[in-house]
């Protein structure tokens, strides 16, 4: 849970980090969002005074990513090809100075193109794909980029209100140099009709909403076999992305 209180300015000068924007997050509790009101803190939350090890820790991925890991439409490869529209997805992670984030790992996890989770919890009435499994993991290299190969996730029915369907969307997991900078969040797409009625994105501040969307780019589209987009991720700072919640 992420909280309120800058390890940064407990820590001294000489574990720095830039001071977190809070004004570019979701609220802890939003009214839209129904089950924020059984998870969101209603009391003022406890600040622990940041230790050294905690801002200055390796993080996780070294030595433990697979070679496919990167590739959703062959990772869990059974008997064919994984259906739905395939896609890359790549960008640049960067720290709140907008420097690379070399060698961090980066975790994904999605919704199959029929809409639904390979997980025993999601009950959605939509086809399971025996030949995708949804998520996938990569190291950022020395420019901090980062590439996945997969598959468009579908909308999906989630019960918070009438007729709500989630957007199109990939959730990301990923840590900059040290725990205090891991950042938890969701891609959207662009000119997704769904974001308008979405309480995750619409509780987000709209001046920054933006930032959760990917861009389309021709570029990244692979000939013949995927479209291309980008979603660049800041890690905190003035220009942090939004993080999933509060």
């Amino acid at each position: 849970m992420k909280t309120p209180i800058d390890p940064a300015r407990q820590a001294g000068p000489a574990l720095s980090l830039s001071a977190r924007d809070w004004s570019s997050h979701p609220a802890y509790l939003y009214e839209g969002y129904r089950s924020t009101a059984k998870r969101g803190p209603r009391q003022p939350l406890v600040p622990l005074k940041a230790a050294l090890g905690e801002l200055r820790q390796p993080v996780y991925g070294h030595g433990c990513v697979g070679e496919l890991d990167h590739d959703l439409t062959r990772n869990a490869r059974r008997n064919g090809e994984p259906i739905g529209e395939r896609m890359v997805l790549a960008g640049q992670v960067l720290d709140e100075r907008r420097r690379p984030v070399r060698n961090t790992l980066v975790e994904i996890w999605q919704a199959n193109a029929a809409g639904r989770y390979v997980h025993k919890a999601d009950r959605h009435d939509a086809p399971l794909d025996p030949n995708f499994l949804g998520a996938g993991r990569c190291m950022t290299d020395d420019q901090g980029r980062y590439r996945f190969l997969t598959i468009k996730p579908g909308a999906y029915p989630w019960g918070n209100h009438p007729n709500a369907w989630r957007p199109q969307h990939i959730h990301f997991s990923l840590f900059g140099q040290c725990f205090a900078s891991r950042l938890v969040t969701q891609m959207y797409f662009p000119g997704d009709p769904l974001l308008q009625y979405d309480p995750m994105y619409t509780g987000t501040p709209a001046a920054v909403r933006g930032r959760l969307v990917a861009d389309f780019s021709l570029d990244l589209t692979q000939e013949g076999c995927a479209l291309g987009y980008r979603y660049d991720i800041v890690l905190r700072g003035a220009g942090e992305t939004p993080f999933e919640s509060r």
